[in-house]
């Protein structure tokens, strides 16, 4: 699948002409064809890196929570985990506008330096003597902050590529953010063999263990992709023929380039893409949310279950997401980016109605009253315990099933683990065909124009989205029960769908909507 990426790369925009000529001159020269790719490829690898500094330590924080403060409690830990996504929410605009008027070296160099100090502020969060809980509170929302360089990463892909080249590009976009994803866990799994003592490295007061030695390799390839972004990336702007912009990026002017087009900017199709990006990360974020409580009260597994179980099918759902994102690549050249995100929200839609429960045969029901199994009605830092929380010496599980407190257990019919599988098989072939469709299209209704502050806004809504989802689902979950839970996500799919063909006439590429380009 990896060669589909590589052969969209490799078909530069020189049409028939010939070197020397004038025609070669103005549309791209070899030496800048060569120099634009690899600049996209060393975001490729910033994009990635980004995403493995999130999900690299988030199997081991609320251990590592315990061990550093005692008064650390479940509702600290929901802080800890969502100031990743809150410091991104912040930091996308500002980088966004930042790389509108400035060499895009300079927000990535700062945004993935914060990135560093904040990995290596984590790695020494044991060493104060009192409010280590809060040292790491601050250490993970600077690390969310660093990863607003996304808003960058995505506007100077579209801002460097052609209409004919952005699917692919935006494809290989996410496939790199859905294997830093995958990976990250991986790592900080081989990282587990070190252990909790490790060893300590008295001079600097600095202990290398099981919780710091993933921060310390994602600072260490921190420091290389800066030293790559300095030396390799370079500011290119072509318009959506393919022909190079002047534009305040550019450290070099050429009598070659062309202006950047003039014309306004569908400002609707802007908030309704905006809008759609929102719902599609908003309902991801709740379905991994609720994986472990619901198969936990519907299948009676214990902790130790479901943290393996789930723990593997959120990794085949990522193995498919990559799948995905090269395969979207060949169909939408035949379909277009409007049908595939129509038709990923259909398969989001079916996938959430699979999941509404039928039937008369009701879940295991645990009568014993046992914290942490599902979904409590507390906090949001209760409901992280559930996904990530790892048994501790006691291995007795002790009671199992759906948990009486919650009332709609005794009248609720169970979800069958068939009914889960295709459900959850269906919503991964739905959240990435949308995903990389609604942000591809709304580069290309931004058109040539620098587009940092616009895709600040969209990271913005989908850090947002993070944030909420998980709090909408653990409300609803544990007071009315996956019915009402999945039959609202439904209703909500539904409305997405009907804004998406009120605009969908609208969601066309600027220079399309100019008349410059035919569709």
């Amino acid at each position: 699948m990896a060669s589909l990426g590589v052969e969209a790369e490799q078909e530069p925009l020189l049409g028939h002409s010939i070197p020397g000529s004038r025609e070669w001159d103005i549309i791209e020269t070899e030496e800048h064809y060569k120099s634009r790719w690899r600049s996209i490829r060393i975001l490729y690898l910033t994009m990635f890196l980004s995403s493995v500094g999130f999900s690299i330590v988030i199997m081991s924080i609320w251990p590592y929570l315990q061990k550093i403060d005692h008064t650390a409690d479940a509702s600290f830990l929901g802080w800890v985990i969502a100031s990743f996504s809150l410091g991104q929410m912040v930091a996308s605009p500002i980088f966004g506008l930042w790389s509108n008027y400035r060499p895009r070296k300079e927000p990535l160099t700062v945004s993935i330096f914060i990135s560093v100090a904040a990995n290596c502020l984590y790695a020494y969060v044991q060493v104060p003597a009192s409010h280590n809980k809060y040292y790491m509170l601050v250490a993970r929302g600077l690390v969310g902050f660093g990863a607003g360089n996304v808003a960058v990463i995505r506007s100077y892909i579209a801002g460097a590529t052609s209409l004919q080249e952005r699917t692919s590009s935006m494809a290989n976009t996410s496939a790199c953010q859905a294997l830093g994803f995958i990976l990250g866990p991986v790592f900080q799994t081989c990282f587990a063999l070190i252990g909790e003592k490790g060893v300590t490295w008295d001079t600097i007061k600095l202990q290398i263990n099981m919780y710091t030695a993933p921060v310390l390799l994602g600072a260490f390839l921190g420091i290389l992709n800066i030293i790559l972004i300095l030396t390799v990336l370079r500011e290119h702007r072509v318009d959506d023929s393919g022909r190079q912009c002047k534009n305040i990026n550019f450290e070099e002017a050429s009598t070659d380039e062309v202006q950047v087009p003039q014309g306004n900017i569908d400002q609707v199709a802007v908030v309704a893409t905006n809008v759609l990006f929102f719902v599609i990360l908003f309902i991801f974020a709740l379905f991994e949310t609720i994986v472990t409580p619901l198969t936990m009260d519907m299948y009676a597994w214990t902790r130790e279950q479901a943290v393996l179980y789930d723990g593997i099918i959120l990794a085949a759902l990522g193995v498919e997401a990559v799948i995905i994102f090269m395969g979207i690549k060949l169909l939408s050249k035949k379909v277009g980016e409007r049908a595939i995100l129509l038709g990923g929200l259909i398969v989001v839609w079916v996938g959430f109605f699979i999941l509404l429960p039928w039937g008369h045969q009701f879940p295991k029901i645990q009568w014993e009253d046992l914290h942490n199994n599902s979904i409590p009605n507390t906090t949001f830092g209760e409901i992280i315990i559930t996904l990530w929380k790892i048994p501790r010496e006691d291995h007795n599980e002790g009671p199992t099933g759906c948990p009486v407190e919650q009332a709609w257990c005794l009248y609720t019919p169970m979800i069958h683990l068939a009914q889960f599988l295709t459900s959850a098989v269906l919503i991964g072939i739905g959240y990435p065909s949308c995903n990389v469709m609604s942000y591809t299209l709304y580069s290309k209704i931004l058109g040539p124009k620098p587009q940092g502050m616009y895709m600040g806004w969209l990271t913005a809504s989908g850090s947002a989205a993070r944030i909420l989802g998980p709090v909408f689902i653990s409300q609803v979950y544990a007071a009315w029960g996956p019915r009402w839970a999945f039959s609202l996500v439904c209703g909500m799919v539904v409305l997405t769908i009907t804004l998406l063909g009120v605009v969908y006439r609208r969601l066309i590429a600027f220079s399309v909507r100019h008349g410059r380009i035919q569709e």
